[in-house]
């Protein structure tokens, strides 16, 4: 659980200056709420995404496993967080299958 306020209507958000792209946070999520993008800056090129925040069931996950304590997790008591859907694991199965990449739209 977060001690940070969660920015308003944001079920999970990531501080990018901590990240260091190992993507732990993307290998754990079972709803596919998180992708590896290309990003030239950062040290290994690329930078996790939250790309389906409507997705996020709350489950915390991905803030336990980040080594750097960059990504976090809205509190339960702010946020209604979504149910675990079939399109969630399908999605999260395809990123896997990407290699934790963002998938092309």
């Amino acid at each position: 659980m977060s001690i940070i306020k969660a920015p308003e209507n944001t079920p999970v958000w990531v501080d990018e200056a901590r990240c260091k792209a190992c993507d732990i946070c993307v290998s754990v999520c079972p709803a596919g709420v998180l992708a590896m993008r290309l990003e030239p800056t950062s040290t290994l090129g690329a930078m996790v995404e939250i790309i389906a925040p409507h997705s996020c069931i709350g489950c915390n996950e991905c803030e336990l496993t980040c080594p750097d304590f960059a990504i976090y997790v809205a509190d339960k008591s702010e946020f209604k967080f979504s149910k675990l859907t079939d399109e969630s694991k399908e999605r999260q199965e395809a990123i896997k299958k990407n290699k934790y990449m963002k998938l092309s739209a």
